[in-house]
């Protein structure tokens, strides 16, 4: 019986060498051993560049003259070895590949449709290719919330959500948020029907409906979810933005956070002290709702708050919200007052200066602070 590695021999022997690398490509597709086809695809190339082929993955032997021509084909291997395990289902051994090339984008849509294994080891690999790995991090939060539960989705989010986009975190915190939403109207909506049955209604009651007028609800220090995951995701609703869906439901969060015992409203950093009214204001400029009213109790807090830290943190939390509803003048009135001097990952003055057209105030922050680079920066783009 001929075997294939007789073949390759003949093949060797009559054809030549490349034809029995091609040979050995055909021979391990249809094996579907993708991860040996790569190393046949790049030593073929090797051998056409006349490289050693001991080890034909690496790029240690290959002379600087031609590193260019080996590593665009390389990367062109391993994308076409990533599809490979794709097509397959594979997605574990395609991401291998996509992520040593730095193209995420494949293996990102295939999670979008992915459902989670019912294996436990399997199902943990995609969480972790998406979530932690950062393939899909907002699908890896849906696997992990489908896998292990609120808690362990709320302790993931906490880590990670500071680390996203800003798209991606926006997806992930109204995903939690309309978790959370359905998961408390749910309960709070048995309660009630074993108190009163409520009418027959094709429109399924909104959790402010259900908790209005019945105070009976919030008794005794009672509560209808862990109140722990409602502070964590109405906190985590500050990342939406207007025109978001859930931002709606996270507000209605926040109106049920309201009615629990002050014992259940744990305080914030300010000027989220008082959590969930702090929260209901928050969520109101959001939602274009009482702006006014909103922003007037923001700012009684910061012309009360004597501690310049805290004034900073109170006018970074007004300054957010008023480019978010883009009301840009009166964001640059607190920012020129508090946060004039403040530059970093979070919050710059020289970008809102740039956005609200005002240089001059971007040039006179720079010359306060003594950065003359800044000044040039701002009175040369201010020409």
């Amino acid at each position: 019986m001929t075997t294939a590695f007789d073949r390759i021999v003949e093949l060797k022997s009559s054809e030549g060498p490349q034809a029995a690398i091609d040979l050995l490509i055909e021979t391990l597709l249809e094996e579907k051993n993708y991860h040996r086809v790569f190393d046949a695809m790049l030593m073929k190339k090797k051998n056409e560049l006349g490289l050693p082929l001991l080890h034909p993955t690496s790029l240690d032997d290959v002379p600087d003259d031609q590193r260019g021509d080996f590593e665009k084909h390389y990367i062109e291997c391993a994308r076409e070895t990533g599809t490979l395990f794709l097509k397959n289902d594979q997605l574990g051994e395609a991401w291998v590949y996509f992520r040593t090339i730095q193209e995420p984008e494949l293996i990102a849509e295939a999670l979008e449709t992915a459902t989670l294994p019912e294996d436990y080891e399997k199902s943990q690999e995609l969480i972790n290719i998406a979530l932690y790995e950062g393939a899909n991090p907002v699908r890896g939060l849906q696997f992990l919330l489908q896998s292990n539960g609120t808690c362990n989705t709320i302790t993931a989010m906490d880590q990670a959500i500071q680390g996203l986009d800003g798209d991606n975190r926006q997806k992930a915190a109204a995903m939690i948020v309309q978790h959370l939403y359905d998961e408390l109207s749910m309960t709070v909506k048995s309660e009630v029907e074993r108190r009163m049955p409520l009418p027959p209604s094709a429109k399924e009651p909104t959790l402010r409906e259900l908790i209005m007028g019945r105070e009976w609800l919030f008794q005794e220090g009672n509560y209808h979810i862990d109140v722990s995951h409602l502070n964590s995701v109405v906190r985590f609703a500050r990342f939406l933005d207007p025109g978001t869906p859930e931002l709606e439901q996270a507000a209605q969060l926040a109106e049920y956070g309201c009615n629990l015992d002050t014992q259940f409203q744990y305080p914030g950093e300010a000027p989220f002290e008082e959590f969930y009214p702090s929260h209901q204001h928050f969520l109101n400029v959001l939602l274009g709702r009482n702006v006014d009213e909103a922003m007037a109790y923001f700012q009684q807090k910061l012309d009360a708050e004597p501690d310049e830290p805290d004034q900073q943190l109170i006018a970074y939390v007004m300054v957010d919200l008023l480019v978010r509803c883009e009301r840009i003048d009166q964001a640059m009135e607190v920012a020129e007052k508090h946060l004039r001097f403040l530059d970093g990952a979070s919050f710059s003055f020289a970008e809102l200066c740039t956005k609200a057209g005002k240089l001059d105030a971007w040039a006179e922050a720079s010359r306060a602070k003594g950065d003359l680079v800044a000044f040039t920066a701002a009175i040369v783009q201010s020409s």
